[in-house]
């Protein structure tokens, strides 16, 4: 059999995949190494997917999820087993003997209780009825006897009268306190979007700053080297010289400050939107803005709509409302009755309870009626009815307010739109400017004086720019906050 032989492969192919491999790894390295870049609305959709802020905020709409879910079972029957199971004593007694004496004999006995009972509250009397059922052993060591005694059946009714009923205002403020929460968690997330909005322009004028401070710095570097070749042939003075040698310097300081101002930037910017990756930050200038036309009267009405503090006016009247009508009931006549009707029977066996049971009736009537209080129940009602004039004037003061900052808001937008389109304009023309008189500079055509005039006003421009800018994406955000309302899409805010 003919075996056949593999040729070796030649080291040079060997060489050339290994320096390939090796040249595929570096790529990748720098490739990775490069700014990631990101536009607003990515800081935006990851601030509101991973900060801690938006995960505060859904809890905070968890809580009042299960706070309102706790009010609603408090209109449902609840089912409830109470007793004393074993309750065992060993003890003294004090025993009244027939002729007054008395005398202590020793006791031992369990007297163990077991109760079954099914309750609804009442809310628009504040009242409670139930259906209970009852068995109550009771043993003697001493005497090694047991007897039983039992409810098998009993149902029966717990009014207040002249009472302060607590349910009849629950029942209208709980609702609110739910809606309100749910507003709050929307508010919560486009607060999120406009702190994020904040960071993100904090970082991008930083990151500008720092652009310009390494333009100038090349530049005036650049122009101090071609300033030397001048004063060798007597076209510029040593004065002039000296001035383009201080920008150097001044440069470079800059240079420092505005590097170490971006990194504060972007850590801050890093931390609230919670961002883990280690890779540097290129954000993008956000040049294209939509153009908006908000009526006033629309974005209050949605305002009053869709806003937490819309209801919370209402919540807060009501609250003192319930305040003065609690005030004014407690310090009166109260009184409370308990009616009950059902079956009891005892015996020395538990069944002989359920045999021929008899008739149980119940009924009482507790009150408390003040007599002397030295003027302390006047003294509470009017201190709640001052309490709920003070409330009714914040409301009003509340609702001004905010009316004035929506209608700030919404004229501020406008406004701040022409804004952008201006200084984007004036950054244009400042540019083109600088250009001219840099080049006019070296064919010794103007003064070092008008090339750092044409400087400061280059660097300005593009500074005020980028302000605008980001005056315009905060009103932006500051609108959708006060309203909940998408003016882009003109429907409300729902996550």
């Amino acid at each position: 059999m003919n075996k056949t032989t593999r040729s070796p492969i030649p080291w040079s192919l060997l060489l050339i995949n290994y320096l390939l491999l090796l040249l595929f790894l570096l790529i990748t390295r720098v490739a990775t190494a490069q700014p990631q870049l990101i536009t607003l609305e990515d800081v935006v959709h990851m601030a509101k997917s991973q900060s801690i802020a938006a995960k505060q905020a859904a809890t905070q709409k968890k809580t009042a999820f299960w706070k309102y879910r706790s009010f609603l079972a408090d209109f449902r029957p609840q089912l409830s087993l109470a007793g004393s199971l074993p309750n065992f004593t060993r003890s003294y007694a004090q025993v009244t003997q027939p002729d007054g004496t008395i005398s202590f004999r020793p006791i031992s006995n369990n007297n163990s209780v077991l109760n079954l009972s099914l309750t609804q509250n009442i809310g628009l009397t504040g009242g409670s009825v139930f259906i209970q059922k009852e068995i109550q052993r009771f043993d003697n060591f001493y005497g090694n006897t047991t007897l039983y005694n039992g409810i098998p059946f009993d149902v029966g009714l717990t009014q207040p009268l002249f009472q302060f009923n607590p349910l009849k205002w629950t029942r209208r403020i709980e609702p609110l306190k739910f809606q309100e929460g749910n507003q709050q968690y929307i508010e919560a997330m486009e607060q999120v979007a406009l702190n994020a909005a904040g960071y993100y322009f904090d970082l991008l004028i930083a990151q500008v700053n720092l652009r310009i401070a390494e333009k100038n710095l090349s530049n005036n570097d650049t122009l101090y080297k071609i300033a030397r070749h001048k004063l060798e042939l007597g076209k510029i003075s040593q004065n002039d010289l000296l001035q383009l040698q201080l920008s150097v310097l001044t440069a470079q300081k800059d240079f420092a400050s505005a590097r170490q101002a971006a990194e504060v930037a972007f850590l801050s910017l890093r931390t609230y939107m919670g961002y883990r990756d280690g890779q540097k930050l290129e954000l993008a200038i956000p040049n294209a803005i939509t153009s908006l036309t908000i009526d006033v009267q629309k974005a209050l009405n949605e305002a009053f709509a869709n806003r937490s503090d819309a209801i919370a006016f209402q919540r807060r009247i009501l609250e003192a409302n319930r305040d003065v009508d609690q005030a004014r009931k407690n310090n009166g006549l109260n009184a409370s009755i308990t009616a009950a009707f059902g079956l009891s029977n005892q015996g020395a066996h538990l069944g002989e309870v359920y045999v021929h049971p008899q008739d149980r009736e119940v009924f009482q009537v507790l009150f408390t009626l003040p007599i002397m209080t030295w003027g302390r129940a006047q003294a509470r009602t009017e201190t709640a009815k001052a309490n709920q004039q003070l409330a009714v004037q914040s409301v009003e003061q509340d609702k001004l307010t905010f009316e004035q900052a929506i209608f700030t808001q919404a004229t501020l937008l406008e406004m701040l739109q022409q804004q952008v389109k201006l200084t984007a304009e004036a950054d244009r023309i400042a540019q083109d400017r600088y250009a001219i008189a840099q080049n006019r500079f070296i064919l010794s055509d103007l003064s070092v004086t008008d090339l750092g005039i044409a400087t400061q006003d280059k660097d300005r421009a593009r500074r005020d720019a980028i302000l605008a800018l980001r005056d315009y994406w905060q009103s932006f955000y500051t609108i959708r906050v006060l309203t909940l309302y998408d003016f882009e899409q003109n429907e409300k805010i729902k996550y």
